[in-house]
């Protein structure tokens, strides 16, 4: 419970109609949740405009409106009007749940592709070195261990607020969690004071909600700008906007990368489906994960814990016990010695990491297939783009549906198809039941073959015009493995 007088203090407020000394029980920003004793923040969204449902809510027995604009309400109900609804109600947020970051090692981590590794391997490590720690990822949300279901990359200012609190009162000394670019624009992390931030890459992806690459690379920017001057900020220096995102920042500046100068080097020595033996800053290592781009997560792991002041034997020693994360180069071998990897790999440069990590594996004596798709409602642009890489890096290739969402799947596969040049449509089979599509794959394999089927990952279902139907990719292949004989 607080007083509007102490919430007002947390953001910005330009007029202030009607009663200070109000008591709120709860935070809203869905006009269905409003409560008598709720304080309703009117946020305009891109599909609908929350000021539209102000009068209802004042119905439902709402006092306390936050709203962009001054409207017209009964003497008894407060208005604070401010200059963005979206960014006061994470500021105000925060102040309901006693600024939960504050209390906790907060560190953020963002960039395309790499988020999820970074930030579970993250928590493991911590886990094992004796913390109890929070984890707000894509795939997950913990509490120490305990599992909380996982909507979005990063929940909404409420959501995310609440589960903060939750993780300071249940004992939680770090918190380390994905931050995505629609979470930065739309002002998600609004208010919370991150120890660090790190940045791991950024490729061509969700061009349909930033319009341009620049708006894009922008948006990431943003959550560098705005670090505390007593934080770090982590980059990964072999990308080439990776200092782009620290020009303005405030926060302690450090570096990771495989190829040039960086704070905390990596380098690969050996690379199998074993594992991955490397250096870091001189240090060698071996880990269970595959592949050069999780040697980059490794350091981006690594340069954290040093940041955060962890020991640094003790690190090294942790991170050779981790496992793969669920969905990341994920994979299994049939009784007949053909290899299936599953990965999320949804962005062109995803994609083609991990045929290149696989390329580096093989011994040049087997097939590579790779089956892939692309999701609805989406970039469109990387449609044709993740089939040309699936082309030119794959012996044979099965394009199939993803999570088509509210777009025609057909439609999807007719725009990845124009990414396949003339000289390799032998090689190109569409198959739109994805089950089929890993089924065929299966049957065309033969000893010693990879299979890789990529997109989709850790997910359990395939969305189709709203519905999540169950489906999970490494299930499904297994599956089929066991019905083959040697």
């Amino acid at each position: 419970m607080k007083t509007v007088n102490e919430l007002a203090k947390a953001t910005e407020i330009t007029q202030w109609i009607g009663p200070t000394d109000v008591v709120v029980s709860a935070l809203v920003s869905d006009s269905r949740k409003a409560l008598a004793g709720t304080l309703f923040i009117a946020v305009k969204g891109t599909q609908v405009d929350a000021h539209d449902f102000i009068s209802q809510v004042i119905e439902k027995g709402c006092r306390v409106i936050v709203a962009e604009r001054v409207i017209e309400v009964p003497e008894h109900v407060t208005v604070l009007v401010v200059p963005n609804s979206a960014l006061a109600l994470g500021e105000l947020a925060h102040a309901f749940y006693d600024y939960p970051s504050r209390s906790l090692e907060l560190v953020g981590v963002t960039g395309t592709n790499g988020k999820t590794t970074t930030t579970t391997l993250l928590h493991d490590l911590y886990t094992e070195l004796g913390y109890k720690v929070g984890l707000l990822s894509t795939v997950v949300n913990l509490i120490g261990k305990e599992v909380i279901p996982s909507t979005h990359t990063t929940p909404d200012q409420i959501a995310l607020n609440a589960l903060l609190a939750d993780m300071v009162d249940q004992g939680c000394s770090h918190c380390f969690m994905e931050v995505s670019s629609h979470a930065i624009s739309q002002h998600r992390i609004a208010g919370l004071v991150f120890k660090g931030g790190a940045f791991t890459n950024i490729t061509h992806d969700h061009l349909d909600y930033h319009g341009t690459f620049k708006e894009y690379i922008a948006a990431k920017k943003t959550f560098f700008d705005e670090l505390k001057k007593d934080a770090f900020a982590l980059v990964n220096a072999d990308d080439k906007n990776g200092m782009v995102m620290v020009q303005n920042t405030k926060a302690k500046v450090s570096t990771f990368g495989l190829k040039t100068h960086a704070d905390f080097k990596a380098k690969v020595l050996e690379n199998s489906f074993s594992g991955l033996l490397l250096t870091i800053n001189g240090i060698e290592l071996w880990t269970r994960l595959i592949g050069d781009f999780n040697a980059y997560n490794i350091a981006t792991v690594y340069g954290i814990s040093q940041l955060l002041g962890s020991d640094s034997t003790e690190v090294l020693t942790v991170l050779s016990k981790l496992e793969a994360v669920d969905g990341r180069f994920q994979f299994t071998k049939s009784e007949t010695d053909i290899t299936a990897v599953v990965d999320y790999a949804h962005t062109p440069d995803a994609l083609e990491n991990v045929l290149k990590t696989i390329e580096n594996i093989r011994t040049r004596n087997e097939q590579v297939i790779t089956v892939v798709g692309c999701g609805g409602d989406r970039d469109a642009l990387k449609r044709p783009e993740m089939a040309r890489i699936a082309c030119e890096l794959s012996n044979k290739v099965i394009l199939t549906s993803d999570n088509p969402r509210t777009e025609d799947p057909a439609e999807i596969l007719k725009q990845m198809e124009a990414g396949v040049g003339a000289h390799q449509s032998m090689k190109v089979l569409t198959i739109l039941d994805r089950d089929q599509a890993i089924k065929t794959a299966v049957s065309l394999a033969q000893p010693k073959d990879i299979i890789l089927i990529a997109g989709k990952g850790h997910e359990k279902y395939q969305d189709i015009n709203g519905v999540k139907h169950p489906f999970d990719d490494f299930d499904v292949v297994k599956n089929y493995f066991t019905k083959l004989k040697k």
